[in-house]
């Protein structure tokens, strides 16, 4: 080995050690008669010392030499410091320069390799390798390792075996695009790269193989936001013979694991909640409950009192902020331009302040009463010094805006602590849902989530009120995890495609393979699959995926540091039987 130690692990014990260290330079002080390196390595950093009057003259002028980020090999002796830094375990030490190579020179970096660096988004990841030096990304990515060593020690614990599957599969319709590579020895054909490994797992279940698991790359070509990549982490999960009870039990004991081991937090058992009531209270299937304001319906008390905008709505619903009466008028102006974004899409917003004296001030003073009003705030508990705000509408349409303005209105009273977890599961989802464009049904989760027993009668005379034996796992708003109890009964599958539109020859196609292994004795089975780098950016407390990430893409799809995607040579297109334009 080139070096003795890390950067990173000399104390006050190894005073009086000769050692060598390797790392890059950080930063150089140079004070006249005494220079100071500061060496870094993934380790850590050690502060270097050259005592100019006792020191040998190339060794002087080596260390004047230097610039950030050159590669080097530092040898002397371990000695206390004189002013000693808290900030840093090997604070309490120096090393007494008494040989200095260089191994490498290095470029001016095009930002700061520090925690707090210059550098914009697309540069950092147009320099990745650089980016990567960086303490806080490289913690990042040392708390995934843990996580997915962590995720090994539990699965393995369970009776779990991982088991790779293949990378080149089929192409479906269903889903998110598929990415797809042509086959150059099938010439016209195309395998496509999994959005996740649905069918193999199932088939595992076929197999025997009764407690699978696999933390596997997954590829989805949509659009992309700070949560999404076009290649992603799954930890992907399925059990045979086993209920939904079972599949909660053994995987809400995962993550209890995963926060004990990673974060030292327990757990007592997470809320469970449907799906008809998250959407009821939070206007969303993935509630955030580390805070209130759990939505108030108020169709009884407001209308009818000549208020065409509530009269002509299907639904008025309002939250109550606790505290937030004395909002100033441009708050509440900037919270009416808030809900009336594009992306949000609400024609307006109806504020009710509840002043302290017991009086209401709202923006319908017109058309409500105070007494009205008062009715308004029995309704939702409100308390002299809340704020009531109110939207209304199409039912779903008002329930998503109602809960974009809650979210909002926890970001600004500071009520969503990155610190504090909320998990939940959320329960008994619609199997299906209607596509007004295409006219058609369309699988609420995938094709092969088993409706409830109890609804297995409503497919032919009424499938939009069927619910699905599936759940999701949610934290702090965000979902973490998902999956169902499969179906395993080829009759029922063939069922479940038909609803969704499929003609048999086109099921028979598409996933012919799935239907005749039903036919060879297919368990009773289960699965769930979780966001790995979700999960990794929320123990993280950041809410961008991509820093947890080694080689992520940008919000175009786009690897800054390769360069890709970028086009192939004509030849490769030719073989690839691709007609060159």
């Amino acid at each position: 080995m080139l070096r003795t130690h890390t950067c990173g692990e000399l104390r006050l014990s190894h005073v009086g050690q000769q050692v060598t260290l390797c790392g890059w330079v950080q930063r150089v002080r140079d004070k006249g008669g005494l220079i100071w390196i500061d060496l870094r390595d993934r380790y850590g950093i050690t502060q270097l010392l050259i005592e100019e009057t006792s020191a040998a003259p190339e060794l002087v002028q080596a260390a004047r030499g230097l610039g950030r980020e050159f590669v080097v090999q530092a040898a002397g002796e371990v000695i206390e410091r004189v002013s000693k830094n808290n900030k840093i375990p090997t604070g309490d030490i120096e090393i007494r320069l008494r040989e200095l190579t260089v191994l490498n020179s290095a470029k001016v970096p095009p930002f700061l390799i520090e925690d707090e660096t210059d550098g914009g988004d697309d540069l950092r990841m147009k320099y990745r390798y650089l980016d990567l030096r960086r303490n806080v990304v490289r913690q990042n990515l040392e708390l995934r390792h843990r996580m997915a060593k962590a995720t090994r020690d539990y699965m393995d614990s369970m009776g779990f075996l991982e088991v790779e599957t293949p990378v080149l599969i089929k192409s479906t319709p269903e889903g998110a695009r598929d990415f797809v590579v042509p086959s150059r020895l099938n010439p016209g054909e195309f395998y496509a790269l999994p959005q996740s490994p649905q069918t193999f797992k199932q088939i595992l279940m076929v197999a025997g193989f009764d407690r699978y698991f696999q933390i596997v790359k997954c590829f989805r070509d949509e659009d992309l936001r700070a949560d999404r990549q076009p290649e992603f982490t799954q930890i992907d999960c399925e059990m045979s013979f086993v209920t939904q009870e079972d599949i909660l039990n053994t995987f809400e004991g995962l993550v209890k694991y995963l926060f004990k081991t990673i974060k030292g937090i327990e757990f007592g058992n997470f809320r469970r909640m449907s799906y008809a009531d998250a959407m009821r209270l939070y206007g969303s299937d993935k509630p955030d409950l580390r805070f209130g304001m759990q939505f108030t319906e108020l169709n009884d008390v407001a209308k009818g009192k000549g208020f065409q905008v509530f009269d002509g709505a299907e639904l008025v619903v309002g939250i109550c902020a606790e505290g937030c009466a004395e909002f100033t008028r441009k708050q509440l102006d900037e919270l009416t331009e808030f809900v009336k974004r594009p992306q949000i899409g609400a024609k307006g917003l109806v504020y009710v302040q509840y002043k302290t004296d017991g009086t209401f001030k709202s923006s319908v003073d017109k058309f409500f009463t105070q007494d009205d009003l008062m009715q308004w705030a029995v309704k939702m508990n409100a308390k002299p010094g809340d704020l009531m705000l109110v939207l209304s509408g199409e039912i779903n349409a008002t329930r998503k805006q109602l809960n974009e303005l809650r979210l909002e209105m926890g970001n600004r009273l500071g009520l969503r602590n990155k610190d504090v977890y909320e998990p939940l599961w959320v329960l008994d989802f619609p199997l299906v849902e209607w596509g007004e464009e295409e006219q058609r049904w369309f699988a609420m989760h995938h094709p092969f989530t088993s409706p409830k027993p109890e609804d297995i009668t409503l497919l032919d005379s009424n499938p939009g009120e069927v619910r699905a034996n599936a759940y999701d796992m949610v934290i702090n708003g965000v979902e973490v995890g998902g999956g169902s109890i499969r179906i395993f009964d080829r009759e029922l599958q063939a069922k479940m495609f038909r609803l969704l539109g499929f003609t048999d020859e086109q099921a028979r196609a598409q996933f012919g393979f799935l239907m005749e292994a039903f036919e060879y004795g297919a368990p009773p089975h289960g699965g769930i699959a979780f966001g790995f780098d979700r999960l990794c950016s929320l123990f993280g407390g950041a809410e961008s995926i991509r820093d947890f990430i080694a080689f992520p893409k940008n919000n175009s799809g786009r690897d800054m540091m390769i360069d890709s995607p970028s086009p192939i040579a004509d030849e490769q297109l030719r073989e690839l039987n691709i007609k060159v334009v």
